[in-house]
Formats: C-alpha cells, sequence, structure tokens
C-alpha cells in the first residue's frame, strides 16, 4: 500500500515536467489559483503546497459560450450602486448548508430593489461549497447559456458506506469492505465512470414524477424509477492521502452531472457503496472559484458606505 500511495503521489508532482495526459490536468488543478481559496485548501491540505505552480487551462467547455453575456461584477472594497444591477452576473462562492435560491434571497434583499429578477445559473446541493453564479435584472437572460457550460469539482467520497442520498446529508444505512480496495482498482473504475455515459439520478434531486419532486418521495420512504441521461464526464481522477476510506477526487463533466452519483455508482463498480462527503464546484464554463466573491464581503458592498 506504501508503494501505491508514492505512485498516486507522484500524479500530483508530475504536473512541473510532463506533457498533458488525464493524469497531469488533474495534478495541475490541485496547482490552479482555485487553491487559494480557503474551501479548497482544508480540502486537500498537502496539495495546497503546490499552488506555486503555474496553472494551465483545465478543461474546453464542449458547451458555446454565451455570445452574449452579462457584465461579470468583480470583487472589490467599494460600494456596488444600485443602477450597475441592472444587467449583471456575479460569481459567488457557496457557504456550506445554504442553497442556492437561500443565496439569491440574501442578494435580493441587500440590494434593495423592489422586483429585481434574480436568479442562479445552475443548483448547488446545501452541502456543497464553491462557485455559484449569479444574474440580476435582465441578465437573467443568460442563465441557460451559463447553465450550459462544462463544470469542475473536487470532492471526497467514503468507501464502504451508503446513505439514501448518496451523500452526507442523509445517514449510513448500509456498510461492506473496503480494505482491500487498491488506488489502482479505484481509479480503473473511476475510468470507466468517463467519456459518455447514462447515469441515473439521484432519488434525493429536484427531479419531478407526476409533478412531484423526487427527494419528496423520497423522504416518504418511497423509490420510484428513473429515466437514466446521457451526459459526459471529461476526467474522473481519483487519488487517497493516506490508506483509508476517504477518496479525493477531481471531476470535470457536462451540464446535467450528479457528483452524488458518480461517487455512489464508483462504489458500485468496486464491489462496496460509497457516498459523496465534501464536494466544492471549482469552474463554470471559463469563470474560477478564484474570482468569486465571499457571500458576506457581497452584501457589504450593496449597503452605502
Amino acid at each position: 500500500m506504501h508503494n501505491r500511495g508514492v505512485i498516486l503521489r507522484a500524479r500530483v508532482v508530475k504536473c512541473a515536467t510532463q506533457s498533458v495526459s488525464d493524469s497531469v490536468l488533474a495534478s495541475q488543478f490541485l496547482c490552479s489559483a482555485a487553491l487559494h481559496t480557503k474551501a479548497v485548501r482544508n480540502m486537500f491540505p498537502a496539495a495546497a503546497r503546490l499552488r506555486g505552480c503555474q496553472p494551465r487551462r483545465l478543461i474546453t467547455t464542449s458547451a458555446a459560450a454565451p455570445t452574449s453575456v452579462p457584465r461579470v461584477l468583480p470583487p472589490r472594497t467599494t460600494t456596488i450602486e444600485q443602477h450597475e444591477w441592472d444587467y449583471t452576473a456575479v460569481l459567488i462562492d457557496k457557504p456550506k448548508t445554504w442553497t442556492s435560491f437561500d443565496v439569491c434571497a440574501k442578494l435580493r434583499s441587500a440590494i434593495g430593489v423592489r422586483k429585481l429578477k434574480v436568479g442562479h445559473a445552475g443548483t448547488l446541493d446545501p452541502m456543497a461549497t464553491g462557485l455559484l453564479i449569479l444574474c440580476t435584472g435582465k441578465g437573467t437572460k443568460a442563465i441557460d447559456s451559463f447553465q450550459a457550460q462544462d463544470k469542475m469539482y473536487v470532492g471526497v467520497l467514503r468507501l464502504g458506506e451508503a446513505t439514501p442520498s448518496y451523500d452526507a446529508e442523509t445517514e449510513v444505512t448500509e456498510r461492506s469492505p473496503w480494505e482491500h480496495l487498491t488506488d489502482e482498482q479505484i481509479q480503473q473504475a473511476a475510468d470507466e465512470l468517463t467519456g459518455s455515459i447514462l447515469q441515473e439520478p439521484p432519488m434525493y434531486s429536484a427531479l419531478k414524477k407526476n409533478g412531484v419532486a423526487l427527494y419528496t418521495l423520497a423522504r416518504q420512504g418511497e423509490t420510484v424509477q428513473r429515466e437514466p441521461r446521457r451526459l459526459h464526464v471529461a476526467r474522473f481522477a481519483v487519488w487517497r492521502l493516506t490508506p483509508g476510506q476517504d477518496v479525493h477526487f477531481e471531476v470535470a463533466c457536462s451540464k446535467g452531472t450528479y457528483v452524488r452519483s458518480l461517487a455512489h455508482d464508483l462504489g458500485r463498480k468496486l464491489g462496496t457503496h460509497a457516498h459523496l462527503t465534501a464536494l466544492c464546484r471549482t469552474r463554470i464554463g471559463d469563470y474560477d472559484l478564484a474570482s468569486a466573491w465571499a457571500l458576506p464581503d457581497l452584501v457589504a458592498a450593496c449597503r452605502p458606505k
């Protein structure tokens, strides 16, 4: 296991010398500007030491970027005037436990303009953190264009344990052996979940069946058939910092991908269970978490000085 750990850690170090490949792209991500954010540094304390590396482009979006996009409001210390929200997008680092709609409501209240439209361009689960794009005013017309762009995530999954929601939002209901799994076996299973795949959405999701949200049925103890969806996973890199249940990962994927389901499906391929314990969205198209506002700073900038 010690040698295998060295092999996995070597994947991180090779970013300085090796040409672009799947493993190198994963390591380059660890050197990216996103590591300057507190959320990612906490998730990857060892990898954060590599943030001095020069990042390269991490993902080429398969979906075309919006041809007409609202002005993106960069973080700043000066007050944001109300007229600036007429046709604007803002990048926000969503706090843990907040829903995406909570963030929209908070910003709408902070701006204080009656009837101002505020919408988000892609939901993040409450336990997730990271990049959330909000559009305001006429900028909400660009939401679909933002949503269509590819996404990038980092996170941690735990082997040998299953939950109904596929993440840590619900209690562990099943356990199975995981100690026999090698790093090579874990990466091979992740490789089999890349490319064009069919993914069954989780029961704990906002998708609807006969007008009722699936999560509502799931909380009532019901399970219904879900139609698998075709999507694309460009990369699914996995590694363990130490031998154990927790597997760190980085995913680049298309719109509509449930990372919780990827974790669940990885466990099944390995003949065990797995669920998500941490998730951070680091990129949407060309927009990076490193350029996002901290929500308290954004709220403060909306108030007159």
